[in-house]
């Protein structure tokens, strides 16, 4: 099989390969940890309760008729793109998305989940009020990067939960990871200090040539097919990236963070209003090559 990433295509077998499930450790904190450590991620089947995800995505499928970015001559439960083809984002404070998608909120913040990270940090965790829940449309990915570009002023030991909303086969853009990636040093000393709004670089992606990672610095991309209820969680410091939907069908997904309660927490993604990003992009940025040659990576 094989599936394109930007501009590139990779096959299934050499570049990619299955994401390892979690599930046989699942109550071993110990084990989890060391999974953690060892592969970089952790990838949880039926974490979260199917028909909860399932309820979630159709206040987003509700979302996205309301926005006419439907197809009208499709059911909304397919969630065919109109003809248009635009992509949905809505990003925002818990408090402002809870009107608008609740069963959303309750999925990503449920006693199940902020249980799972009190025992995976050994304390009270705190998730950030900040919410990233999105609909990719047809050709849309994201370039490769690690997150702690865009959310690195607290603790840097916060960890991203991605979670699909709907079954997402891999040609529907699901998110790959760069297995490894959490040990390139250089690229870690360099690009993973980088801040997006103190710094400026265009789309703060270190690449969007997903082959060139692999023969500089090694590693190989992995992911799988999604299953609604299904969670990927997984560190600041691992590359990652997804595939290109090519399909007609919107990928529906978020990204939501959870860290120790006791450590600094990055104020732009905390609050009833969060700030969000407010100085990247303001001013012409700076090209993502420029910024490599100073970085010398």
């Amino acid at each position: 099989m094989k599936t394109k990433m930007g501009q590139v295509e990779l096959t299934w077998g050499t570049d990619v390969v299955e994401l390892k499930e979690s599930n046989d450790v699942l109550g071993d904190v110990e084990a989890l940890r060391r999974r953690l450590r060892e592969d970089g991620y952790l990838l949880i089947r039926n974490f979260h309760d199917r028909e909860r995800v399932l309820k979630a995505r159709g206040e987003f499928l509700a979302a996205l008729q309301t926005m006419g970015r439907l197809d009208p001559q499709a059911p909304v439960e397919e969630g065919v793109i109109h003809p248009d083809n635009k992509s949905g984002m809505w990003g925002g404070g818990a408090e402002e998305l809870v009107e608008r998608f609740p069963t959303f909120i309750d999925v990503v913040s449920s006693e199940r989940t902020m249980r799972f990270f009190d025992e995976l940090f050994g304390e009270k965790a705190l998730t950030y009020d900040y919410k990233w829940p999105r609909a990719i449309a047809n050709g849309a990915n994201t370039g490769a990067h690690y997150d702690i570009v865009y959310m690195g002023r607290g603790t840097k030991d916060v960890y991203t939960m991605w979670t699909p909303f709907g079954d997402i086969p891999p040609e529907q853009g699901t998110l790959a990871l760069l297995l490894g990636s959490q040990h390139y040093e250089a690229v870690k000393q360099s690009y993973g200090r980088m801040d997006v709004d103190r710094d400026n670089v265009a789309t703060g992606f270190f690449t969007e040539d997903p082959v060139e990672l692999i023969e500089k610095f090694g590693g190989v991309w992995a992911s799988t097919s999604f299953r609604a209820g299904d969670a990927l969680i997984f560190g600041m410091f691992l590359m990652h990236a997804s595939f290109n939907n090519e399909t007609n069908r919107y990928r529906i997904s978020s990204d939501t963070r959870y860290q120790r309660a006791s450590e600094p927490v990055d104020e732009r993604w905390v609050g009833r209003k969060p700030k969000a990003h407010y100085a990247w992009g303001k001013t012409p940025p700076k090209p993502l090559s420029e910024a490599r040659k100073e970085w010398g990576v």
